[in-house]
């Protein structure tokens, strides 16, 4: 009888402790960037085309298992192949250039069985948010924000999600689409927790990071991580050799959020260089050869991961 009950014992704590592990999974939330560059015949040319890219970017995301994340520069052909590559995400947003499927978007995929999606829109970054196509500024181009409201199918947690892609030119542009994005968020979410990701152009030096940084909603996960793994920035210019303390690409979470993990991260992959010859590593074992090849890099900026928590309020 003693060992039958030291038996059930054991299994009511493996139980609990396995239940325990998926409450704590559920709890966390795995969001990103991923800038992929847009598909264009310059890139392909250099070796670093969207079709030889993008099975990799997929293998990336695979692997980090985002449960929501931002992308920028998607055009529709590779809104498409990410669709049919990564079946388990479902997303939101709408092209720049016509609120249609006109020039880039700035995408928001997530996990449709975790989530359910309360809402979702778009609006300019311009003086006239609500007109599609529109620049804003001195932008050199039409600068789109797309945006989630969302609810975990577990934890019941609603929560705001806005992705962007800040103009690379126009100073007053992302000046003043900054200050519009803060305010759309302090009108639109009221005390729902928000996520913000997105390609900024600016890095974490700059006065447009401190408008979103200073801002009493939002703090840098960077900033926030209890732990952390960013031995580069995160444009790399498709020269996997170049290093750069700057940031431009951010995730900024609500206070209520707790940041466990951020990582900027810097996988790359290999393609064969012709007429390669076979060599031998210096220390390697005599069953190992090696061929030369070319290091590159999925996108020309590495992908930013956050692994967040809300956090209870007393």
């Amino acid at each position: 009888m003693e060992t039958v009950r030291h038996a059930t014992g054991r299994l009511l704590l493996t139980l609990l402790l396995v239940i325990a592990a998926v409450a704590a999974h559920a709890q966390t939330l795995t969001v990103g960037t991923y800038n992929m560059r847009n598909d264009n015949e310059g890139d392909a040319r250099k070796g670093n085309g969207w079709q030889r890219r993008c099975p990799v970017i997929c293998e990336q995301i695979e692997w980090i298992d985002f449960d929501i994340f931002g992308a920028q520069e998607i055009k529709k052909n590779q809104l498409d192949d990410l669709l049919a590559a990564l079946p388990e995400y479902d997303y939101v947003g709408v092209g720049r250039d016509d609120g249609i499927h006109g020039g880039e978007h700035e995408p928001i995929f997530y996990k449709r069985d975790r989530f359910r999606l309360l809402d979702s829109g778009d609006f300019w970054i311009s003086e006239t948010p609500d007109v599609a196509g529109s620049k804003g500024w001195d932008a050199a181009l039409p600068r789109v924000c797309s945006y989630a409201r969302l609810q975990d199918r577990q934890t019941k947690l609603r929560f705001w999600y806005f992705n962007l892609h800040m103009d690379h030119i126009g100073i007053e542009a992302r000046r003043e689409g900054a200050k519009l994005i803060v305010d759309k968020v302090r009108r639109m979410c009221g005390d729902e927790p928000v996520i913000i990701t997105g390609d900024f152009n600016v890095d974490q030096t700059n006065e447009i990071y401190q408008t979103f940084a200073a801002s009493g909603l939002l703090k840098d996960s960077f900033e926030a991580a209890e732990k952390r793994f960013a031995r580069n920035g995160t444009f790399n210019s498709f020269k996997p050799d170049f290093h750069t303390e700057s940031r431009i690409d951010h995730i900024f979470v609500s206070p209520s959020f707790a940041v466990r993990n951020y990582a900027v991260l810097t996988d790359g992959y290999w393609t064969p260089r012709e007429d390669a010859a076979a060599e031998k590593g210096d220390a390697a074992p005599q069953e190992i050869s090696f061929r030369s090849h070319v290091r590159r890099c999925p996108s020309d900026h590495y992908p930013v991961a956050a692994r967040i928590e809300a956090v209870k309020r007393r």
